[in-house]
């Protein structure tokens, strides 16, 4: 079974959030059950810079296609190079004009979404279906895999092929975050080079815009997202950004896969960005994480805080909106707050006001850095995870395995992975961590208090933090739900 997998970011190369760590563990798990994987991927410089042995493949088509013109791009081609520590063969698009630029991949040192963005996607969406039709004469996927809207036009470029009756591979699309659909003005669409009737309510047209996002969930054979409550939610309008509708529509197409979190970089046992390692049997090493993270904050060295962590970014979704508003009761009980994360500029001066107000119990960096979330995950008590919705989410699951217990809102692949300290599931030993269901400050706070209220029993305390750290949410149980995907789209494909 050959795979390309299609995404924008990879770990450690290049990362902006969750969706480099899902490239980093679920492509080589497939690999590990037998697939012939290799990724797709923008030449952004962060990658560009890092490889290790490079071999030209081919311009991108250009041209008259079945359907109309190929999509109107500067020059472009393919080339397969190597990267370090990683295993799996990797395509880069080389396109200088669309790539080659600093910083963050998607926006501007201004914060804004670069101008071309729509054409910067629509050639990784091309060289995917390229790829497809044979344009490296030595490998041919039997599945295309992509991920969200930056590769959102892949699926429609292959089903522009398929009804031009030329072969082509099977498609399979994950929404990581439908709320970021990759939406355009409707001028855009005469450079995509897709069939124009495409530009309609039964295609991509979105409240008339273009959104390559919609493309996927059309066209795509498959459509799976990374929780299986998630995937409910979004075929409600609550949660489902106006195409709810379209995936009501493909409901037997539509499936949720939890994500897996990566054993060899989050795993207190052999992590080398601790100050002692530990593991559920003994953790004498996540006292002296407690202790090192209250001193990268600022914090007082309380061994007795309830010390509250927060790896995010800053944004409404996120929930985070309430922290502040619970921050003096929170203080007030003794405990304390280490947050790390960017986003929202409001916010942002928040918590570092927060952090004024409240010296030695609230500490703030704004920004993000792989040690310093290490040691939150590992130090803190409690990971707050409030959000207003999570497809699902890798912070809760990176503090299961680190004995921190999460504070989440019943929502997405939280509620799937996380399991109330009520009295009931204390007394059956299911209970992971505290879960709330009201959007508001009241409801964060009385998960806060529920926190409180078990630290000062250490020895419920203990057993629910040994249960949440011998739970495996790994790569490979995903894999094998991909896997079979593949094999019912292709089955004679070995």
């Amino acid at each position: 079974m050959k795979v390309l997998y299609v995404c924008t970011e990879l770990f450690p190369f290049l990362k902006t959030g969750g969706l480099a760590d899902v490239s980093a563990g679920l492509a080589p798990a497939l690999q590990a059950l037998g697939c012939e994987v290799r990724l797709l991927l923008p030449a952004f410089p962060a990658i560009s810079d890092q490889v290790i042995s490079t071999r030209p493949i081919a311009p991108l088509p250009e041209g008259q296609m079945p359907w109309g013109q190929a999509p109107d791009l500067p020059p472009a081609s393919l080339t397969l190079i190597t990267l370090p520590g990683f295993e799996l063969p990797v395509y880069l698009v080389q396109a200088p004009a669309l790539y080659d630029r600093p910083g963050n991949p998607y926006v501007g040192s201004d914060g804004q979404d670069w101008a071309d963005n729509a054409v910067r996607f629509a050639a990784l969406g091309w060289a995917g279906a390229a790829l497809g039709r044979g344009l490296d004469p030595d490998w041919l996927p039997d599945v295309i895999h992509c991920h969200d809207w930056h590769a959102g036009l892949t699926p429609a470029y292959v089903r522009a092929f398929a009804e031009a009756n030329q072969d082509t591979p099977a498609t399979v699309f994950t929404i990581h975050n439908l709320a970021y659909q990759g939406l355009f003005p409707a001028a855009e669409f005469a450079r995509l080079g897709l069939p124009k009737a495409w530009l309609d309510v039964n295609g991509i047209e979105f409240f008339g815009r273009v959104s390559f996002m919609k493309a996927a969930l059309r066209y795509a054979d498959r459509i799976t997202t990374v929780s299986p409550t998630y995937a409910r939610e979004i075929m409600a309008p609550a949660q489902g950004h106006g195409l709810d509708g379209l995936l009501r529509e493909r409901a037997n197409a539509l499936s949720g896969v939890l994500n897996g979190v990566d054993d060899q970089v989050w795993n207190p046992a052999n992590d080398a960005l601790l100050p002692a390692r530990f593991d559920a049997d003994k953790l004498q090493g996540k006292t002296l994480a407690k202790s090192a993270l209250q001193a990268k904050f600022s914090l007082e060295p309380r061994p007795a805080a309830l010390v509250f962590g927060v790896v995010s970014r800053l944004t409404p979704q996120k929930g985070l909106h309430l922290l502040p508003q619970v921050l003096a009761e929170l203080v007030q009980r003794g405990g304390q707050l280490a947050l790390l994360g960017q986003g929202d500029l409001a916010l942002e001066q928040a918590f570092v006001d927060a952090a004024v107000r409240h010296p030695g119990q609230v500490g703030v960096r704004i920004g993000y850095d792989e040690p310093t979330a290490h040691a939150v995950i590992a130090g803190a008590d409690v990971i707050l995870v409030p959000s207003e919705f999570e497809p699902c989410g890798l912070t809760q699951l990176y503090a299961l395995r680190y004995g921190t217990l999460p504070l989440v809102r019943r929502i997405g692949g939280l509620a799937d992975t996380v399991v109330d300290c009520t009295l009931e599931n204390l007394d059956e030993g299911s209970a992971t961590g505290f879960v709330f269901d009201d959007m508001s400050p009241a409801g964060l706070l009385g998960a806060v208090r529920r926190a409180f209220a078990l630290f000062r029993r250490p020895d419920d305390w203990s057993a629910v933090q040994q249960r949440g750290m011998r739970l495996r949410f790994d790569w490979h149980t995903a894999a094998l739900h991909y896997l079979a995907m593949y094999q019912s789209l292709r089955p004679s494909a070995k």
